[in-house]
């Protein structure tokens, strides 16, 4: 391993979003089609929440006491808080507060803007690439 990996190598750059006022139904769209568990939520150009696959789940379940997904808004239901890192933040840092608070995802801005969503599965992915380099090949000698 040369150096440390950063919020910028293992995030998912330019990810999908959606406005606040559409559909929980549009978002259930997105995300299957994009094959996505997290979308960033805005209102006009301002990057306001996230919604995950988990509250779009709770919605459309069969015994839910809400009405049609089609009629409830993304911002009825998604994150009131969601936590938010600059892209030169540390990775640690995101890392941290993320285990910490059960949080399955970040939203990464760069002046104050969208640039990336740090999930759990980019995370996985880039241990996996750590955990590559560092085994040793067959014979015996650094991967890296």
């Amino acid at each position: 391993m040369k150096k440390l990996p950063t919020i910028a190598s293992t995030m998912s750059p330019f990810p999908y979003s959606i406005d606040s006022e559409a559909t929980v139904a549009k978002a259930a769209e997105m995300m299957k089609e994009h094959d996505i568990h997290h979308l960033p939520v805005t209102e006009g150009s301002e990057l306001v929440s996230v919604i995950s696959k988990k509250e779009v789940r709770m919605v459309a379940a069969p015994f839910s006491s809400t009405a049609d997904a089609g009629e409830i808004l993304v911002k009825d239901v998604c994150t009131v808080r969601a936590f938010k890192v600059d892209i030169h933040d540390s990775l640690e840092y995101a890392l941290t507060v993320m285990a910490e608070r059960h949080i399955g995802s970040v939203l990464v801005t760069k002046n104050g803007k969208l640039s990336g969503i740090l999930t759990h599965t980019d995370v996985c992915r880039k241990f996996s690439e750590l955990l590559h380099q560092l085994k040793p090949n067959p014979d015996g000698t650094d991967a890296a």
